[in-house]
């Protein structure tokens, strides 16, 4: 079990609190649950009397000034805390790289440190793991939450585990093998069937469901989302990583509404994650059928991969 630390024990009173938030949204959309679940630890900290510096980034503009991704437009967001917002941090090319001189700028900001930004603390960031070297440090309510939901997975599950890995991005891949770990059934839809070879071990392996996609590849077949509804049944735990097809095309919506919709009406422990499989789940209004929705995309997928984060690592 990992004992982060947490905002409750600290007297912020007249301190200066860096909160690192995940704004890599857009900023018309005030209900995205990157912000939603930001306030709590907001309130917490003014409750405290805590003064509160706030940082992010969004988009990648390559270390390099690009104003349709400046921080600007959500200074309206948190006028009610008196929060003061600094620029997007990846307009500095020492965020990525991580540098340890813009870290102690970005430091200097602050007396404490907290991170509420489990969605980037994957990367090994100035502002992730640079900072905490340097601050008190503290995890946010939601990243302590974050963790504990997502360790269910892994440490003790409800079994039988059925991991749901699709989407587009070829990357997840790489996870497949660190799944099967945990996973009594891994099943593979979106893209993904494309990037398996024939020769792919993954064929061979029985804990294996490999979709097979329509002629468009914009959807899986409708015998596969058979397959994948019967698959779910009796689960005790369910994990979703990306929609099952172009689920924003009404005309490929089917295999994303087929199964999400069985994996709803299931008594498992279901989790998921990632900003389309968190778009697809709020169009078909599932959201209230899951016990927990992470705010990492990637970040969900690598912490349940190593148990860990270098965001983790950055605060213990």
């Amino acid at each position: 079990m990992i004992n982060l630390p947490t905002l409750t024990s600290v007297d912020f009173s007249g301190k200066r609190v860096i909160v690192r938030a995940d704004l890599d949204f857009d900023p018309k959309d005030q209900e995205n649950l990157r912000f939603t679940t930001l306030i709590p630890t907001l309130d917490l900290i003014k409750e405290k009397n805590g003064q509160i510096i706030l940082m992010g980034h969004r988009g990648r503009p390559g270390g390099k000034f690009d104003e349709s991704l400046s921080l600007k437009p959500f200074e309206s967001y948190f006028q009610k805390w008196n929060a003061r917002l600094l620029e997007n941090l990846r307009f500095d090319p020492g965020e990525e790289s991580n540098d340890v001189e813009f870290a102690k700028r970005l430091a200097s900001n602050g007396d404490f440190y907290v991170n509420e930004a489990f969605g980037a603390s994957h990367r090994a960031h100035a502002s992730i793991v640079g900072i905490p070297k340097l601050l008190p440090h503290l995890a946010g309510n939601r990243f302590v939450e974050e963790v504990e939901n997502l360790s269910k997975i892994f440490e003790d599950p409800k079994r039988p585990v059925i991991t749901l890995i699709s989407g587009i991005k070829d990357d997840k891949m790489g996870y497949i093998e660190k799944f099967l770990e945990f996973s009594d059934r891994i099943l593979i839809g979106g893209r993904l069937p494309e990037y398996i070879y024939d020769s792919s071990v993954l064929h061979k392996n029985s804990k294996v469901l490999i979709a097979d996609l329509l002629p468009d590849k914009e959807d899986i077949t409708i015998h596969s989302m058979e397959k994948f509804e019967s698959a779910v049944v009796g689960a005790g735990t369910i994990v979703v990583s990306g929609p099952i097809g172009k689920f924003e095309d009404e005309g490929h919506r089917q295999g994303t509404k087929r199964v999400l919709t069985a994996v709803s009406q299931v008594g498992a422990f279901k989790v998921a994650g990632g900003g389309d499989t968190t778009s697809a789940i709020d169009l078909l209004k599932l959201s209230d059928k899951f016990d927990w929705i992470s705010v990492g995309g990637g970040a969900m997928l690598d912490f349940l991969a190593n148990h860990t984060l270098p965001g983790i690592e950055a605060l213990l």
